[in-house]
C-alpha cells in the first residue's frame, strides 16, 4: 500500500442518515450511521475504481474513530496520514432527507462544530513522504473553518507545490461547519490561486463567482487547468484547457444523493491518472473524462450511504456501455 498516487485531505466522519424521509430533525425517529466525509469518500471511491489513494485527517481515540480507520484499511486506502486526538470526539453529523432522497446537513447534536477531532489536524505531523510520491492532492474547504486544520491545508499546499503534486479543490460548501459563515467566502477564495482544478456545484459557482459558466470562471482565475460545475441531475458544464462543453445528467433511480459529488471527483481524478492531464487537450477525451465522472456520481446515488454505494471501474464501464447502446 506504499506510495498512493492521490492524497485526500480533510474530514472523515459518520453521516447519521434519517431513516424517515421528508421529516425535520425534530421529527426523525431513528438514524442509521454511514461512514462519510468528502475527502474520505473520494479516497475510497478512487481505490474502488483502481487508483491508489491515501487519506490525511484526524479522528478521535474513540470507537467511531476506530471504525473509520478500519474501514479505510478494509477498502485499501493508505491510512499513514491519519492522526488520532486523545480527547476530541470523531465527528458525527445528522443528515435529514427529502422525500426524493436529497439530503440536508442538520447539525452535530450536542457538540459545537469546533469541538471535533478533525479540526485538530496538525500541520507538523503531515507525512512528507506521501507528498514526495503523489501525483494529485484532493481538498475540500470545510477544514478551512478551523485554525489547526486550516494551517494543515496551507502546509499541504506548500508540500504539493514543492513536490509538483497537482491540486484538485472541491468547494463542498457546508455553512453548518462554519462558526462564522460570513468569513467563509473570503477564506475559500484565498485557495483559488494555489490550485490546478476546481470543482463547484452550480450554487457554489453562483455564490463565489456570480456565474455558473466554467469558461468565465477559468478566465477570471487565470491560473487553473480546469473548472467543473455540476448541477445534479441536470448534468455538468466544464472548461478543461481550451475545451468547453456541457453534458446532460444520467437518469437513474435515486435512493440517496450522499457522496455523489465525491464519486464524481474520484471518477475525474481516476481518469486523469489513467490518461494524463495532457490528454484533456483533445475535445473528445475531455468530454469522455467528464462523462465517466458523471457516471460514477450517478451510480453512487442508486444505493444508500456515500462509501458503500461507490462503483467499481467495471460497473462504471458497464453502465456507460449500456447507456451508449440503449
Amino acid at each position: 500500500m506504499s506510495n498512493p498516487r492521490v492524497l485526500c485531505l480533510g474530514e472523515i466522519l459518520f453521516d447519521l442518515l434519517a431513516d424517515q424521509l421528508g421529516r425535520s430533525l425534530e421529527q426523525v425517529k431513528s438514524w442509521t450511521p454511514y461512514p462519510g466525509g468528502a475527502p474520505a469518500n473520494v479516497a475510497c471511491a478512487l481505490v474502488k475504481l483502481g487508483t491508489s489513494a491515501g487519506f490525511i485527517g484526524c479522528v478521535g481515540e474513540d470507537e467511531p474513530g476506530d471504525k473509520l480507520v478500519q474501514l479505510l484499511q478494509q477498502v485499501g486506502v493508505d491510512p499513514t496520514g491519519v492522526q488520532r486526538h486523545p480527547t476530541a470526539p470523531t465527528r458525527q453529523v445528522y443528515v435529514v432527507r427529502s422525500a426524493e432522497g436529497d439530503r440536508t446537513f442538520a447539525g452535530f447534536g450536542e457538540n459545537d462544530t469546533t469541538q471535533f477531532a478533525d479540526t485538530h489536524l496538525q500541520a507538523a505531523q503531515l507525512p512528507i513522504q506521501l507528498f514526495e510520491a503523489a501525483d494529485f492532492l484532493v481538498l475540500g474547504t470545510l477544514e478551512m473553518a478551523y485554525p489547526d486544520s486550516r494551517a494543515s491545508i496551507i502546509r499541504a499546499l506548500d508540500l504539493a507545490e514543492q513536490y509538483d503534486v497537482k491540486i484538485v479543490l472541491d468547494v463542498n460548501w457546508r455553512p453548518v461547519f462554519w462558526s462564522n459563515p460570513d468569513t467563509a467566502r473570503q477564506i475559500i477564495q484565498e485557495l483559488f490561486k494555489r490550485i490546478d482544478f476546481l470543482k463547484l456545484s452550480d450554487e457554489e459557482a453562483q455564490w463565489l463567482f456570480d456565474t455558473t459558466d466554467p469558461g468565465a470562471i477559468t478566465y477570471r482565475l487565470n491560473s487553473v487547468e480546469g473548472v467543473l460545475v455540476t448541477a445534479g441531475e441536470k448534468g455538468c458544464a466544464y472548461c478543461l484547457g481550451e475545451n468547453e462543453g456541457k453534458i446532460p445528467g444520467f437518469s437513474v433511480e435515486v435512493v440517496d444523493t450522499t457522496g455523489a459529488g465525491d464519486s464524481f471527483v474520484a471518477g475525474f481524478v481516476h481518469q486523469l491518472c489513467q490518461l494524463g492531464i495532457q490528454s484533456l487537450g483533445d475535445p473528445e477525451t475531455a468530454k469522455s473524462v467528464v462523462t465517466y465522472a458523471s457516471a460514477a456520481g450517478a451510480l453512487t446515488t442508486m444505493k444508500p450511504g456515500a462509501i458503500a454505494s461507490q462503483p467499481t471501474s467495471a460497473e462504471v464501464a458497464a453502465f456507460l456501455h449500456q447507456r451508449q447502446n440503449s
